[in-house]
């Protein structure tokens, strides 16, 4: 298992639009991807389980893998989290 750290830069965090690009780009990758905040995993790829976890902007979460070789993945899903995604 493999796990990163990543500070939301969405300014109102992972709520809505962010969460749906983030979730989205979470599926495309075509990992398993959890999403951790506060002691809390869901599914990255699930919109409504992201958006239950309450992560506001500047928040940290974990994201975690099963599979070492998609260590290149979850950086570029940690890249994601860490842009504005209410600006694109």
């Amino acid at each position: 298992m493999i796990s990163k750290t990543a500070i939301v830069g969405a300014s109102s965090g992972l709520h809505a639009r962010p969460a749906a690009r983030f979730s989205q780009a979470v599926a495309d990758s075509g990992i398993d991807v959890d999403i951790t905040f506060q002691g809390t995993g869901v599914d990255a790829s699930s919109v409504l389980e992201v958006m239950t976890l309450g992560v506001g902007s500047g928040d940290e979460v974990t994201l975690s893998t099963a599979n070492d070789a998609d260590a290149s993945t979850l950086d570029e899903l940690v890249a994601l989290l860490a842009s504005d995604l209410d600006a694109e």
